[in-house]
């Protein structure tokens, strides 16, 4: 066994990149672990100025100066989330409150609505399961309704936290756009010489990771925004909420979609009964999901993600588990970025050209 695991050492740790590789990705993991809560405006403001970079390169191959590129831009995302905070965020709070006060009612219809079916279908179900079913969503309800009036009580230290946000991260920002290239620089000359394998994987990342992160945004703002004008034409209660619910339900594959439909068909549903307002309702639904996943997804994302389903999914399940709504969000990133150094690892002493350009 000690011949076998000292060969295993020697053929992919013998290597002097593949070592120094290991260990900055297992530091890098552990710092993320242990630290990411009091580096969050860190992540946070280095993932959204990555997300600016491409207009700031934009500008500048318009012959626009670096620094006023970069305060054109900057201008512009302090723009954009003064105006969520101003507008969006109100309308969602407000809707959120009267969500939270209509629940009793709605809990009230669907004990009905349950209570009925033993009568109706007996010989499916009875009347002892359906009682166990209610039993059970109380007790999720009474756990809810604990989260909520912790977190209303907590609220004094999460508005400190927003401010503290609202203030670091527009700052941190600036910085990184201006300075992030003379920032990396500064990073990888602590790197060996030798990087054939770091450039292999750099390379093959940057492209897809850009597109991705870039792409995933935009999908979420033109998904939610469809969603909400979709809902409002049609006087949806919630209209907001359920538009942000669909517009992040992009992030994760496969599974998002299918768990925001449930909320959107019950408020339609508690609103309309049933009728024609909520078959076309899910039929416009069904359009939106359906558009965004064969049309504005090939467009957003010109460089294909070469992984299983099964491998995103899992993807989304463990990273998710570790970094919350950031690991979600790039899950897929990081499953590429997993799959990239696994190519790369055997071939780390081979002679690598990185492609023009």
């Amino acid at each position: 066994m000690r011949k076998i695991f000292s060969k295993w050492i020697d053929r992919y740790f013998s290597d002097e990149e593949a070592l120094f590789l290991f260990l900055l990705l297992a530091g890098g993991l552990l710092v993320i672990l242990f630290l990411g809560q009091p580096l969050a405006p860190v992540i946070a403001s280095i993932i959204l100025a990555f997300l600016m970079q491409g207009v700031v390169d934009w500008l500048q191959r318009r012959r626009i100066g670096h620094l006023v590129a970069v305060s054109g831009v900057f201008v512009l995302f302090v723009g954009f989330v003064s105006a969520f905070l101003v507008f969006v965020l109100p309308i969602i709070w407000q809707q959120m409150v009267n969500l939270f006060n209509e629940a009793p009612r709605m809990v009230s219809e669907v004990q009905n609505l349950l209570l009925v079916l033993p009568e109706r279908y007996p010989e499916l179900i009875s009347e002892a399961q359906i009682r166990q079913i209610i039993s059970a969503a109380a007790t999720e309800l009474s756990r809810l309704g604990q989260w909520v009036l912790t977190f209303s009580l907590n609220s004094i230290t999460s508005i400190i936290t927003l401010l503290i946000y609202l203030i670091l991260v527009p700052i941190l920002v600036f910085f990184f756009l201006k300075d992030g290239r003379k920032l990396v620089a500064g990073w990888t000359a602590f790197l060996p010489e030798k990087r054939v394998m770091m450039t292999r994987v750099w390379h093959e990342m940057d492209v897809q990771i850009a597109n991705y992160v870039r792409g995933k945004s935009i999908e979420i703002l033109i998904v939610g925004a469809v969603s909400y004008v979709t809902f409002a034409l049609f006087g949806l209660n919630y209209a907001a909420l359920l538009a942000l619910l669909v517009g992040f339900s992009v992030v994760i594959p496969y599974i998002g979609a299918t768990l925001v439909t449930l909320p959107v068909f019950l408020i339609g549903l508690f609103q309309w009964g049933w009728g024609n307002e909520l078959m076309y309702l899910m039929i416009a639904y069904a359009v939106i999901q359906a558009l965004d996943g064969n049309v504005l997804v090939p467009l957003l994302f010109s460089e294909a993600v070469n992984l299983h389903p099964v491998s995103i999914i899992v993807a989304v399940l463990i990273f998710g588990s570790l970094w919350g709504f950031w690991g979600i969000f790039f899950a897929i990133p990081l499953a590429t970025l997993v799959k990239a150094i696994l190519s790369a690892w055997p071939k780390a002493a081979e002679e690598y050209e990185p492609p023009a350009g």
